[in-house]
């Protein structure tokens, strides 16, 4: 793995699959669901009621950027360098997304950068804020992105959606995701284009292939988000999330999430519980 190439790793096929998708939006769920709150390492008083959108800025940034790579400069010494560029049209449609999310929710947006010390995020900051002016009935705030880390851990009731560029949205994303408890119980999206990439956080997880333990129930909520941002059918997105907690608050539980008192159920028990409930 160490000897491979940077442009022959995996995760060089992702950025590409975006990039040509044109989903430039990643959005990423945090909700700790009330039935769970023992499975997070924080203490119940702060996680409860979390409910946050992470809106991460997906094709743009430092993993895109030009120049960038490693070469061996004048006195021989190797140097590796990557280029963090926005152009304003990407920062516009990114906030444009996170403004519109969040006045499907609490009406609340965090700008995060780190505008005191680098040039790029000067301009996210003043894009956000123009984009803003179109969206009086939304309260925006910043933060730089060392205090939105902390933060996340200390006040995660403070947040509503954050939007953010790639780099810091994939660092505090997956922070983000610990508030849960679970891997297995995150959804996410990828948007902006005409065709959207609908995927659980966790990967495919080949180590418990076949075993019958995984959480289907990070894959089911993710359908709740094709069709609450796809398709637009509200309803349908609530009546699946309504479900998942109703199974959870019964007690059912997969083995990454299973706690004393509880019913532990396979990846198909588990799916047919939830759909038990769906149809209820």
């Amino acid at each position: 793995w160490e000897s491979l190439p940077h442009q022959q790793k995996p995760e060089q096929a992702l950025l590409g699959i975006r990039k040509a998708l044109g989903t430039f939006a990643n959005l990423r769920p945090a909700k700790v669901w009330d039935a769970l709150i023992s499975a997070s390492t924080l203490k119940p008083e702060v996680v409860r009621g979390v409910d946050i959108m992470i809106v991460r800025e997906l094709t743009g940034g430092i993993y895109f950027g030009k120049p960038a790579g490693i070469e061996t400069r004048e006195g021989g010494e190797q140097v590796g360098f990557n280029t963090m560029i926005y152009k304003k049209k990407e920062v516009e449609r990114i906030a444009h997304t996170a403004f519109q999310i969040a006045r499907q929710r609490g009406k609340k947006v965090t700008s995060v950068d780190k505008a005191n010390v680098l040039d790029v995020s000067q301009l996210w900051r003043e894009t956000v804020i123009e984009v803003s002016k179109e969206y009086p009935d939304v309260e925006l705030n910043h933060m730089y992105v060392d205090n939105a880390a902390m933060q996340l851990v200390r006040n995660p009731k403070q947040f509503d959606v954050i939007v953010t560029g790639n780099l810091f949205g994939d660092i505090l994303s997956d922070e983000a995701s610990m508030l849960t408890g679970s891997l297995g119980m995150l959804p996410s999206a990828s948007v902006g284009g005409e065709i959207g990439l609908f995927e659980p956080v966790h990967g495919s997880a080949p180590d418990i292939a076949g075993k019958g333990i995984a959480n289907p129930l990070a894959t089911i909520a993710t359908l709740a988000m094709m069709l609450r941002y796809s398709f637009q059918e509200e309803k349908a997105a609530e009546a699946i999330e309504n479900a998942i907690d109703c199974v959870l608050r019964a007690g059912y539980r997969t083995a990454d999430i299973a706690e004393e008192g509880s019913s532990v159920l396979s990846t198909k028990e588990m799916t047919e519980k939830v759909l038990e409930n769906l149809e209820e």
